[in-house]
């Protein structure tokens, strides 16, 4: 059978509408189709720490994963304390061998110490080494933000759900994992 591409999709009118940053705050998120090719489990791995936003956010990338079609029974999600903790977690489902993709769902708020730079760092560097390991992609939902006003608008605010399209990006990734080889 011959793949297809999922990537040529029109805009459909009616599929969520999503984009956190500011220049592109007028530009819809189109969530592509998950590809028949792919099989197993996507993760969302959500910190508690923030949860009035991580919740918000978990929502938006688990929307996204039913929206591109995947059952829910393939849709494992798990809470750890913090966003350093996400690195880990993420790193325990890669090891299992039925992982499609990995969603770290998190929020920083910069604060009045360094403490926030230090998080900030492990969360980015854990998910670049975890993604060159090439195992399964390892998206990156965190929110390093200076204050709760610049996370609620991008937790389903005038700026989208950050969440949404780290769910978005797990299954276009899931798709070039599954159709780069066939």
């Amino acid at each position: 059978m011959e793949p297809r591409n999922v990537y040529a999709r029109k805009k459909n009118p009616n599929e969520n509408k999503h984009m956190a940053t500011e220049l592109n705050k007028d530009a819809e998120l189109i969530v592509p189709r998950v590809s028949e090719y792919v099989k197993g489990n996507f993760y969302i791995i959500t910190a508690k720490w923030n949860e009035d936003v991580t919740s918000v956010l978990h929502a938006g990338a688990y929307h996204s994963l039913w929206e591109a079609g995947i059952d829910k029974k393939n849709i494992i999600e798990w809470k750890v304390p913090g966003t350093v903790e996400l690195i880990n977690a993420a790193a325990l489902a890669l090891n299992h061998p039925e992982t499609t993709a990995v969603i770290v769902i998190g929020c920083v708020i910069r604060g009045e110490t360094p403490h926030f730079d230090y998080v900030c760092q492990i969360a980015a560097q854990g998910v670049a080494q975890l993604n060159a390991l090439g195992k399964a992609p390892v998206v990156f939902g965190v929110l390093t933000v200076d204050n709760m006003q610049q996370a609620l608008d991008r937790a389903d605010g005038i700026l989208g759900n950050k969440g949404a399209e780290a769910g978005a990006a797990a299954v276009e990734m899931a798709n070039l994992h599954a159709l780069a080889f066939v």
